[in-house]
């Protein structure tokens, strides 16, 4: 129980306790008295003055052991009680304290597992990631390098094609020259004379 919630005394124990005190004062204020009383009287020797003191010394002594065992006992035995109790509370909260002490190692080590999972996750990601690209990226190139053979093939062929008909125009032009700077005015004649008598037969 925490201290601050210790069971307080009864009213009998105060009681008691101030009657014994109050009954301790009125002997110690007659041993006082008879002492006074002796040290006034005349010397008569040890045994008639001391005496008289020995006896009330011990019987001071037997009443406030009397009198006073109960409380004494009482309160010694009250404040090993509060004592016990006071360890009793200090080990309950050493235990607690052990035992939120384990809780928390256990929820820093389940935080560095959980950081650990964590950063293991996002490494995954990111090599996903980096293959992911690499892989686009790849594609990306092989359809830039098929669109420009396919640009490459069509230029080709527009050349090739542009080429060709050039060189067909030149040879028609070198033929026709050829043609006009050979034929003479009889071969002129009979060539139309062959096709008059083709177009009547």
């Amino acid at each position: 129980m925490n201290q601050l919630f210790k069971k307080k005394p009864d009213c009998r124990g105060k009681r008691y306790l101030a009657v014994t005190i109050l009954i301790a004062v009125f002997m110690l204020f007659y041993a006082g008295m008879a002492f006074g009383s002796s040290e006034g009287a005349k010397s008569k020797g040890w045994v008639e003055t001391d005496t008289f003191r020995v006896m009330n010394f011990a019987v001071l002594a037997a009443a406030l052991f009397i009198v006073l065992r109960k409380p004494v006992a009482q309160a010694l035995n009250g404040r090993i009680k509060d004592i016990q109790d006071q360890l009793d509370d200090l080990e309950s909260k050493k235990k607690e304290a052990e035992k939120k002490l384990a809780e928390y190692n256990e929820k820093i080590a389940r935080l560095d597992q959980e950081a650990e999972k964590i950063v293991t996750q996002y490494v995954k990601q990111g090599e996903d990631a980096k293959e992911r690209i690499l892989k686009e990226a790849e594609a990306a190139a092989e359809k830039l390098e098929e669109q420009a053979r396919r640009t490459i093939e069509n230029e080709f062929k527009n050349a090739k094609n542009k080429l060709q008909a050039e060189i067909l125009e030149k040879a028609l032009e070198k033929a026709e020259e050829l043609v006009k700077s050979k034929i003479t005015s009889d071969d002129q004649d009979r060539l139309v004379d062959e096709y008059l008598d083709k177009v009547v037969a």
